[in-house]
């Protein structure tokens, strides 16, 4: 079997820092990834055993590090919300404000779908999934009832109030 492509010269000095600097195992297995093969020279079998990844994912990510460098490890790596309407903040302000304008008490305790839907796409500048919104109103602890309305997260009756402390 051929051997891969070295890793650029002085990796193993620009990869130290990086391993220092990893907060979670998996910015530490992206690191060691690259430090086992140019420091002990590890082929991609054997790499892939010690961090628990496949020899196609050990070789992918070496290639990568080769046509891209140090970049590829400064970023967020994999996860998180790729393909999103509005962010996480801009969902929190438009619940808020659909919440604030709903008036009465009883208005703001039963929100209907279709006018939390189309005050969603007009924020997003154009027409979304049901789902969507659903998924959004899940994700900020609204709840769905039986007839057809939304409802903001319960607020516990005891949790706004002091309780006096009954210890010795």
């Amino acid at each position: 079997m051929r051997r891969g492509r070295e890793l650029p010269p002085g990796s193993i000095e620009k990869l130290k820092p990086f391993l220092m600097a990893a907060r979670t195992v998996s910015q530490l297995r992206r690191v060691q990834c690259l430090w086992l093969r140019a420091s002990l020279h590890l082929t991609a079998q054997q790499v892939a055993t010690a961090i628990g990844w496949t020899p196609g994912a050990v070789r992918r990510f070496q290639a990568r590090y080769i046509r891209e460098g140090e970049a590829l490890l400064q970023g967020p790596g994999r996860g998180a919300r790729r393909h999103e309407y509005l962010t996480h903040e801009a969902e929190e302000d438009l619940l808020r404000r659909l919440r604030a304008g709903a008036g009465t008490a009883l208005e703001v305790k039963a929100l209907e779908v279709k006018a939390i839907h189309l005050a969603y796409e007009q924020a997003a500048g154009r027409p979304v999934p049901k789902s969507t919104v659903y998924r959004m109103l899940l994700r900020h602890g609204w709840r769905k009832s039986a007839v057809g309305t939304i409802k903001p997260p319960r607020k516990h009756s005891a949790a706004s109030k002091e309780v006096p402390h009954s210890g010795p």
